[in-house]
């Protein structure tokens, strides 16, 4: 054999084995968000637990109040529901968009209802309701958490998709659309416990 076609071959040997190794980077990258994402999904789904619970407690005491209650039942129902659908697909742009703004309206029934508690200084009193907002506001915590390593993965992941020339065989291997940070409407306001009173 000549040497060229020895050059040659090693010249495409090392060409396919780099070609693996953006490969492998790919999916591991995003595997790492998508697990990522289930992190979130499970401290979402705490939350979304806690708030019947958080409910029922409150309901004896805030009778007249009921308005506030079904809204708060309503905005978890719709959160929820955005959790399940974005949960086939992380990263998803949309997907992402409507958790994000189903998460921005259960925080706001969340803030009127503690509001409404206030007036109520047995049910601040209760221990139920304690509980229940220590619990909430230890979720919320960990909620936040999940959301930045989702957040730092998926950044970890467009960034190296994007760069070069792992950027040529992105797409060839399906990797062709970014995949999108969670946001929440109130980035600010999610990135500090709320801050429930009873």
């Amino acid at each position: 054999m000549a040497a060229s076609t020895l050059v040659i071959l090693l010249a495409l040997a090392l060409l396919v084995i780099y070609v693996i190794v953006v490969y492998n980077n790919l999916v591991a990258r995003r595997n790492q968000f998508k697990n990522a994402f289930a992190q979130i999904e499970v401290q979402l789904k705490r939350r979304y637990d806690l708030i019947p619970n958080l409910v029922e407690t409150a309901k004896a005491y805030l009778a007249h109040e009921r308005e506030t209650l079904e809204a708060v039942t309503a905005a978890r129902n719709n959160a929820l529901a955005g959790l399940n659908a974005v949960a086939a697909e992380p990263g998803n742009a949309q997907g992402m968009a409507q958790l994000g703004q189903a998460e921005g309206a259960l925080s706001g029934a969340l803030g009127r209802l503690s509001v409404s508690m206030e007036a109520y200084p047995d049910l601040k009193a209760s221990q139920n309701m304690q509980q229940l907002s220590e619990e909430l506001t230890s979720t919320e915590n960990k909620v936040s958490f999940a959301r930045q390593a989702f957040n730092d993965a998926v950044m970890h992941y467009n960034s190296y998709k994007q760069s070069f020339p792992p950027v040529i065989l992105a797409g060839l291997f399906g990797h062709g659309a970014d995949a999108s940070l969670l946001q929440f409407a109130d980035s600010a306001h999610i990135q500090e416990a709320p801050k429930v009173a009873f």
